[in-house]
Formats: structure tokens, sequence, C-alpha cells
């Protein structure tokens, strides 16, 4: 297979092409040349499109897809190639599904079933068993089978002697360790915020304490154990400034923020619309402005779409009721160009996290495979129901401004294009 693309920018910090407009002729899903202009053989597939860049493929590293267990909300087919078609190229998958990913049979199963997608799937296997907390679940055979981090999507470790054996017994296979930041006790039956706005709408809040405890308590854990660890998820300015303190400490830590975690804030609740309804809560806007400036200042490693699809009927109900979470692979790349320049959320969608979870960033140079992502940073729009290409439908972005357009992905020597 001959693939060549025309006229793209390079934006690849860590290539010499970088902001380069350029030719990439890409045969056997390998770059072959690079060149200003590369001359057209019958037998290619060319790619000319209007404003075309092109970057190292994209990495989301919190991803839920259903699949097994809840299909009705998403399957693993559709939900990377929704991934593909927003521009990612690798996807960490969250152990959320039914059975929970605590083994090494259940990471072999979401391999096999992901063979041959342009879309390379990552687990991530649940670090206790059946995500209860109590016991700790098969680390080394889930790594050995392809496990590239261990944690309980969306759900704090509370022993903290359990969590600090975590910690020591990854070091002995260099395994990565999340943890969800929010202390229960804290947080108790809360659905919203703490705040302004969760006390006049009459919803029980979070505090922000919550997430500062429970980072806290598992960073003084970390500089007791050593190993490594990653925080998911962030949303205050108290966890941006902890985390930049332990970073200065020369503690082994890293953190992610979701996107509409960078783009909401807890104003969105005044409607009672259940797909705001996340976990962690939207904050305040002097939190989301606090996270843009952790992303743009290097102490938040990763942004992620946290994209967790939910069924209408656990969905569309009484706020009180409906489940937590959002899609946003689709949203990801608008949204984010709305708020941030190229150069300051590229690197988070690239390199950085790859680094984070271990991956290989494959550069845009002639030798290396291919694997790379087609946008155009320019056009502006409104993000529409005819945007979502998800089972599910628990957007938050609805009617939200957007910049951009991704075309796809060339990864896994397959173009997939929208």
């Amino acid at each position: 297979m001959s693939t060549l693309i025309k006229n793209a920018t390079i934006f690849d910090n860590s290539s010499q092409y970088h902001l380069q407009k350029k030719d990439i002729l890409i045969i056997d899903g390998q770059i072959h040349k690079i060149a200003e202009t590369i001359k057209t053989e019958d037998h290619f597939k060319v790619i000319e499109l209007d404003n075309l860049h092109v970057s190292c493929g994209w990495f989301d590293s919190s991803v839920s897809l259903g699949e097994p267990g809840y299909e009705e909300r998403e399957n693993l087919e559709n939900g990377l190639l929704v991934a593909a078609k927003s521009g990612f190229t690798k996807v960490a998958v969250n152990p959320n599904t039914n059975p929970i990913v605590d083994s090494k049979s259940d990471v072999e199963y979401l391999k096999s079933k992901s063979f041959n997608t342009a879309t390379s799937l990552y687990p991530i296997g649940a670090l206790t068993q059946q995500s209860k907390g109590i016991e700790l679940a098969e680390l080394y055979d889930m790594q050995k089978s392809g496990a590239i981090a261990f944690g309980d999507y969306n759900l704090p470790i509370e022993n903290d002697n359990l969590m600090k054996v975590a910690l020591l017994y990854a070091q002995n296979f260099d395994g990565l360790v999340l943890s969800f930041p929010k202390n229960n006790k804290i947080a108790g039956v809360g659905i919203a915020n703490e705040g302004i706005n969760s006390t006049k709408l009459g919803l029980k809040g979070i505090p922000a304490l919550a997430e500062h405890i429970q980072i806290v308590r598992d960073l003084f854990l970390l500089e007791y154990t050593g190993g490594k660890l990653h925080i998911p998820t962030i949303t205050t300015t108290k966890s941006v400034e902890i985390i930049k303190e332990a970073k200065k400490k020369g503690l082994q830590v890293t953190c992610s923020v979701a996107v509409h975690h960078l783009a909401l804030t807890d104003d969105e609740l005044h409607g009672f619309d259940s797909r705001f309804k996340t976990n962690p809560p939207l904050r305040s806007e002097k939190d989301r402005k606090a996270l843009i400036k952790g992303v743009k200042s290097g102490i938040i490693d990763c942004i992620t779409s946290d994209h967790n699809p939910i069924d209408i009927e656990n969905k569309k109900v009484e706020f009180s009721q409906a489940e937590d979470g959002v899609i946003g692979l689709e949203s990801a790349f608008g949204i984010l160009n709305n708020l941030l320049e190229l150069e300051e959320f590229i690197p988070l969608l690239t390199n950085k996290p790859k680094t984070v979870f271990g991956l290989v960033d494959n550069v845009i140079e002639e030798g290396n495979k291919a694997d790379i992502t087609l946008f155009n940073p320019k056009i502006e729009s409104k993000f529409t129901q005819e945007h979502i290409l998800s089972t599910s439908n628990n957007s938050p972005f609805i009617n939200k401004k957007t910049k951009g357009e991704v075309y796809g992905v060339f990864a896994n020597n397959q173009l997939i294009l929208k």
C-alpha cells in the first residue's frame, strides 16, 4: 500500500521538518520519503485536503468503551473507529467493564478484540480485584499481557496501606499506578462542586478538599515508597500547586486533566442537565483558569477526553440519579484548539503522555513507522448532534464553539478518514 500525503504542514517539534510544508510518501506503513514535492504515480493513494496539518498520532490516556458487559453504551469496534476519526491513534482503555479487567485473560481479550485496528488499544488493568479496593489484582501478569498501567477507574483507594503496597510492588516491574483523586469520606454523597452554585441549586456538594486530601496522602506514600504515580483528571487550583511542589521534590508523579474541566465550569449546572454531571465534578472558573495555566506551564502532563459513554436510560434522568460521565473523543480537538495554541496542547496529546505511559512516539521522519493524525486547525464551527459518532450521546459540548477539524489518521498501515 502506497499513500501520498500532499502539501501537509508538519507539526512535530521533535522532527527536523517541524512547521514545514511537505509531501509525505508512506509505503507499507512506513514513511518512505519526505520532500517539497513527490511525483504522483498511478498506484498511489493521494491525500489532498484543505489547509492540511499532520502531527504524530494522538494518545488519549482515559477512554471507556463499554465492551464487555456494556455494549449498549459502546463497543470496541465502533469505539476504536470513533477514536480514529477523532484523531487518536492510541487509546488507554479503562477497566470499568463487566467483568472488570483485573486479570491476564481480561487484558488478552481486549488486545485480541482490537487486533488489526487503526487505533491501537492499550488496556489499563484494575489496581484491585474487581475494583473493590480490598486486594491487589494480578498486576504483573496483566503487564506481561499488555496492560500499561493500573487503576480503579473513578474509584479511590481508601486503604492507605493497600496503596503503599501497590506502589512498592509495582516497582518490581516498573509498573505505573493510577490513583483517583477523591476522598470518599469528605465527598460523601455529593454530586456537584461545593460552592455558590451547589448552594443556589440545592445540590449536595463535593468539596475541593476531598481531592486535595487524597492527592496529599498519595504523595506522602510515594515519597516513602518510591515508584511511579499518575493522578488522573485533577480539577482544582490547589491540586496543581500540590503537584508542582511534589515535582520540585523529584517525586515521579504525573497528572492529567480532562478536556471538559478545561472548558466548562459548574455554571453549566443551572439547567440541571445531566450531560454536565461528571466525576470529578465541574469546578469554578478560578479552578478552570488554574488548570489552563497548569497545562501551559508544564505541570499537567496529559490532556484526556475522559470519554465515558453512558446510555440514555442512565443519563437522561433526574440529575441526582444520573450516572457520571461524558463522551469527549469527537469534540476534544475542536474544544482544545479553541482554548489553547497548538504548541501548548499537541505535546500533551503526543510525546508527553506517551512518555508517562511508556509508549513510543513515532517522530515524523523518513524510515519511521507512520503514526500520523491529519487535521485542519483553522475552521471555526459549532459542535452539534451530527458530530457525535459514538453509540451514546452524552456530550456536554452540544452547541459549543469549536475551532479546527480532524480529518482522520494514518496508523497501523491503515488510512481512516471521516
